[in-house]
């Protein structure tokens, strides 16, 4: 199966390639046990580091066979001349090494700070954006309850001006549907009533109209004859010619018949 093949894939149970066994004769010493260190995935294959390393370790060879003989002073004093200047070099190689380290670690830095910084500008845009959603259902939820308010003492301003002098007035339904400009027929959307709100509540819903089903079910209670209706075309009253024109005379006859009538 598919699960099988992911687990047991030729990627999961390769090993590191083979090294076979060697000899090293006795006096010599071969090249490739200096590069003892490199091994698979760890500088193998050999990159453009890996052959400065190498080009390095032939040049530190071909110097350590031109180093004079301790012999005599002259040449235990050029020895240590060409030892000292060896090492200057290397300090100078291994400066220029951390150099370009800390070059590479500050890209690295400068990358994670940017990353760092990207997410939290996004934290920060994201906080503002629930902060500025909050504060907006804050504003609607006072301006709706400032028209609630204001409609209330509307109603209660209206009340007080039809009892400005005193006398109350009850109700009197009679009237009130009696006539049909009042409120009861033709309400007024500043009091609060809208009477679109609720416009579907008289639509007729019906099972056997709406629903296919239920359009199928009602072709089945409906009598064969009704679905088959045969309609007679009427006669002509006027006279027709062969090609299927009413003629001039047959369409006076017509208009004197109507007028008669």
């Amino acid at each position: 199966t598919l699960g099988t093949q992911t687990d047991y894939r030729d990627g999961e149970a390769q090993t590191d390639p083979y090294s076979p066994e060697y000899i090293v004769c006795s006096g010599s010493v071969s090249e490739i046990l200096t590069l003892a260190a490199l091994t698979w995935g760890r500088g193998l294959p050999a990159g453009q580091a890996e052959m400065e390393i190498i080009d390095r370790i032939r040049e530190k060879r071909a110097w350590e066979a031109a180093l004079p003989p301790m012999d005599s002073p002259a040449n235990v004093a050029k020895r240590l001349k060409m030892m000292e200047a060896m090492e200057r070099k290397e300090w100078a190689y291994r400066e220029e090494e951390i150099d370009q380290l800390q070059k590479v670690q500050m890209e690295v830095f400068k990358e994670l700070l940017w990353r760092r910084e990207e997410d939290q500008n996004a934290i920060d845009a994201m906080r503002l954006n629930n902060l500025w959603q909050n504060h907006q259902k804050a504003k609607e939820e006072k301006i709706r309850k400032i028209q609630h308010d204001c409609a209330l003492m509307l109603r209660k301003l209206i009340a007080k001006r039809k009892n400005l002098m005193g006398k109350l007035e009850r109700r009197d339904i009679i009237k009130e549907y009696n006539d049909f400009s009042s409120q009861t027929y033709a309400p007024l959307s500043r009091i609060g009533f809208f009477p679109d709100n609720h416009s579907d509540y008289y639509a007729v819903k019906n099972f056997y109209l709406d629903t296919f089903a239920g359009l199928c079910e009602l072709e089945k209670s409906v009598q064969h004859s009704v679905s088959k209706l045969k309609i007679k075309s009427p006669k002509p009253k006027c006279t027709i010619s062969k090609n299927g024109y009413i003629r001039k005379a047959g369409r006076l006859e017509a208009v004197l018949a109507q007028v008669h009538q």
